[in-house]
Parts: structure tokens; C-alpha cells; sequence
């Protein structure tokens, strides 16, 4: 990634409705929603939360695929990887302790331990 990569995809969550789309597919973790349920569930409507999340896919953020007559998001693991590397890149003047606790959300197993089982259940 470089940095006109990084402003494109942290451009696509610097709006309310695509910063909630996209929250709320990281809430679902690897389940995928089709894209009038998360219309429905954030309250907007299906055509401008279209254009949202077309932006959101275009970031790198998030992934689509079409089942039947709907389309599904759900989280691009890869490319939310990719920038928080792209911004920890080089971190801490040479002092890489210091930014530990950041890079530690980039292994999955530390991650993992991060996540309050309510929220894993809800799922």
C-alpha cells in the first residue's frame, strides 16, 4: 500500500453511514449480509446505501458477492490488514516496543483473546 492507497481507503471511512456499514460488518466477522439487511439494520436507504458500500468495496475494506438477485458484504481481512500496516510502518522512531500494543491487533491469535464472548456469540 502506499499513500494515496492509504487516503483512498481511509477517505471511504471518513462518512457516518459507510463508517457504521463498515462497523457493522466487522461486528459480523466472517458472516456475510446481504445489502438490504444492513440498509434495514443502519436505517438508510437501499440506493444510497448502494453507492456506500460500492465505495467501501472499492477501498479494500470490504469483499461482495452476488447469491441469487442479492449482493453479500462482508470484511476484506486482507486490506484492513494492509492499512493499519501501512500506518504502524516504520513505528516508534526505531523503538518498535513502544507500538506493540498496535501491532498486536494485526495477529489474529492476540485478536482473538480481545473479543468479549458476547460479542462472539452475537455472530
Amino acid at each position: 500500500m502506499d499513500e494515496q492507497d492509504a487516503i483512498a481507503t481511509l477517505s471511504a471511512l471518513a462518512q457516518a453511514s459507510r463508517l457504521r456499514a463498515f462497523r457493522l460488518l466487522v461486528e459480523r466477522g466472517e458472516t456475510t449480509v446481504p445489502a438490504g439487511e444492513i440498509a434495514r439494520e443502519l436505517g438508510i436507504p437501499h440506493n444510497t446505501m448502494s453507492v456506500h458500500l460500492a465505495v467501501l468495496t472499492r477501498s479494500g475494506l470490504i469483499d461482495s458477492h452476488r447469491e441469487g438477485r442479492s449482493i453479500r458484504y462482508g470484511i476484506n481481512v486482507d486490506g484492513i490488514k494492509s492499512v493499519f500496516r501501512y500506518l504502524v510502518d516504520d513505528c516508534c522512531g526505531g523503538h518498535p516496543e513502544l507500538c506493540s500494543p498496535i501491532t498486536e491487533l494485526l495477529n489474529p491469535a492476540a485478536y482473538a483473546g480481545a473479543i468479549s464472548p458476547d460479542r462472539m456469540r452475537r455472530s
